[in-house]
């Protein structure tokens, strides 16, 4: 039951723990996504959240009714009837309310509540036996059951008045009160200014709205039906659910006591004010909801292989591989080549040299306190040559299509965030991609199988070697017409003669071996360095591209989360 239906109070169904979770949860989205939600809706969120912060904070427990209405609808008769007084001016053809004026129930302090509604014009009202009773109809005479004490009734200005300071004080003390009570006539029941600009707008309040026909006694009983019908018609059509409209009269004192009751409904729940606070908390986070999507896509899962490949050509990976089975073979040969021919690798240049990636012993640690500017000075930059322009563009291809795939369904709002997450405009991507290649290790342990060609080599080059020797020997004892010493033979061949050939041609034939080897070793180096550069690229589009869109698909979600948290 609603805190101004008929019959008794009821427990509060908002309790201030609800309230603060869903304030939090609003806040929270704010804090979120607010730059990608909708500027105006983000607005009202901010004076929602304010509104629940500062008047939790007030001490006291009073309920806030506003007396809302057009120009003559009687709102300050019904007023002056409900505190017993004529406390609030009245005007039978032009506004004569211009500021609101505040009627008081109770022994509790409301100065701090009334300071912060800004209202100045303060009257206590006399709960003495009898007092404050005002006009009653005797044939609809209504027992009131339970106190008024606590409740704060406001006459507000005409929210149609000519005079525009009055509707908009009117409409500012609107966002603040607790139940809208809104009093009409019969001639300005269908005004279509109070239905659209103002039970539309507030529609979302249904808890804590009431609906006044007034002036009932200019009317017969048959059209009190009628139009009282017709009115909650119309509530019920601007969106206030269950709508409960009362016709009164300051004259007769019809309906003063039933709408005395529905009040003291209201204050006896201690309800409507973490009512409205509520219903304000999720109007503004339903309002918000459409900002956000309804699910996200999982950067970890949309595919990257195109993005990984454009960025690879980039950063000069396949020019770098050919460089590394290049050196791989020229180290190659000067461990495994035959051993009178490794002189000639001088001739050849260092493939990795000429790129400026052939540090072997390890790079300076870079100091602490440097920054990211000055790391290219420390670790240098290499010779890799620049990316043509349609290699460019290739990056910027694969990018934009990463970053379609990872906000697609978003709002275009969050696509744009994501977009701009995205580092790379500005060089820093190139630089990055430069470092790591320079931060990649080209080169490996060396094959075992190097060492053990490399000692068969030398044993048959000093094989060959000791067999010219022999000969030159043997040559000068010849010149020297000197008696010469017995030469083994190996069948009909000495054996200097067949030291020299076989290490000759076993040393070459095994650097031909070797070389052939080389190539497949070549390619097997190639695919181990490639893959540490491709993780290094990786690396380098995590965290200019993935881990970017990463935190904004995140804030998205976190933004979701919380809206729906906060309209529960």
């Amino acid at each position: 039951m609603s805190p101004i239906r008929p019959g008794r109070a009821k427990v509060a169904t908002v309790s201030a723990a609800e309230l603060g979770t869903r304030t939090t949860e609003l806040s929270m989205a704010l804090v979120s996504g607010a730059d990608e939600l909708d500027p105006s809706g983000v607005e009202v969120a901010r004076r929602v959240v304010d509104k629940a912060v500062e008047r939790s904070g007030i001490a006291g427990d009073h309920t806030v009714v506003a007396l809302a209405g057009a120009t003559g609808s009687g709102k300050s008769s019904l007023f002056n009837a409900l505190v017993g007084g004529d406390v609030a001016a009245i005007g039978a053809r032009r506004p004569t309310t211009s500021r609101p004026t505040a009627g008081l129930w109770g022994d509790a302090d409301a100065s701090e509540l009334l300071d912060w509604l800004g209202v100045a014009a303060r009257h206590v009202v006399d709960t003495a036996p009898g007092a404050g009773e005002g006009p009653v109809d005797d044939s609809r005479a209504v027992q009131v059951v339970g106190s008024l004490d606590g409740l704060v009734l406001l006459d507000l200005p005409d929210f149609d008045s000519r005079e525009l300071e009055h509707r908009r004080e009117a409409e500012r003390v609107l966002e603040l009160v607790d139940v809208f009570v809104w009093v009409t006539d019969p001639q300005k029941y269908a005004d279509a200014r109070l239905h659209d600009e103002f039970v539309t707008l507030m529609s979302h309040h249904d808890a804590v709205t009431l609906g006044v026909l007034n002036q009932s006694d200019r009317l017969t009983a048959e059209g009190v039906k009628t139009l009282t019908q017709d009115l909650a018609r119309l509530l019920v059509a601007d969106g206030v659910a269950d709508a409960k409209v009362i016709a009164t009269s300051t004259v007769t004192g019809q309906g003063i006591a039933d709408l005395r009751q529905r009040l003291a409904n209201a204050v006896a729940g201690h309800a409507a004010s973490r009512q409205r606070l509520k219903a304000d908390v999720v109007g503004a986070a339903t309002r918000l909801r459409p900002g956000v999507a309804d699910t996200e896509a999982d950067v970890g899962r949309v595919p990257r292989e195109a993005l990984d490949a454009s960025l690879a050509r980039a950063a000069g990976v396949p020019i770098v591989l050919d460089a590394v089975a290049r050196d791989y073979r020229r180290e190659a040969f000067a461990h495994t080549g035959w051993l009178f021919a490794r002189w000639t690798k001088g001739f050849a240049a260092d493939p990795l040299r000429r790129l400026r990636l052939d540090r072997t012993g390890g790079r300076p640690p870079i100091p602490v306190e440097i920054d990211g500017a000055d790391v290219r000075a420390v670790l240098g930059r290499s010779s890799i040559p620049a990316p043509t322009v349609s290699t460019a563009s290739a990056v910027d291809l694969a990018t934009r299509s990463f970053v379609r795939d990872a906000s697609e369904g978003l709002p275009v709002r969050w696509t744009q965030a994501v977009e701009d997450a995205v580092v790379g405009g500005d060089g820093t991507l190139s630089d990055s991609l430069d470092r790591a290649v320079i931060g990649t290790s080209l080169r490996a342990r060396r094959p075992v199988w190097w060492f053990v060609v490399n000692i068969l080599q030398w044993v048959l080059g000093l094989v060959a070697l000791a067999g010219l020797v022999w000969y030159a020997v043997l040559w000068v004892f010849a010149l020297l017409q000197l008696p010469r010493p017995e030469t083994p033979a190996v069948g009909i061949l000495p054996l200097p003669l067949v030291m020299l050939v076989v290490g000759v041609l076993l040393g070459i034939g095994l650097g031909i071996l070797s070389r052939w080897w080389a190539r497949v070793g070549a390619r097997h180096r190639r695919t181990v360095v490639g893959k540490r550069l491709t993780e290094s690229v990786a690396a380098v589009a995590d965290e200019h591209i993935l881990i970017p869109v990463d935190e904004v698909l995140l804030r998205h979600r976190e933004t979701r989360e919380h809206l729906e948290a906060a309209a529960g």
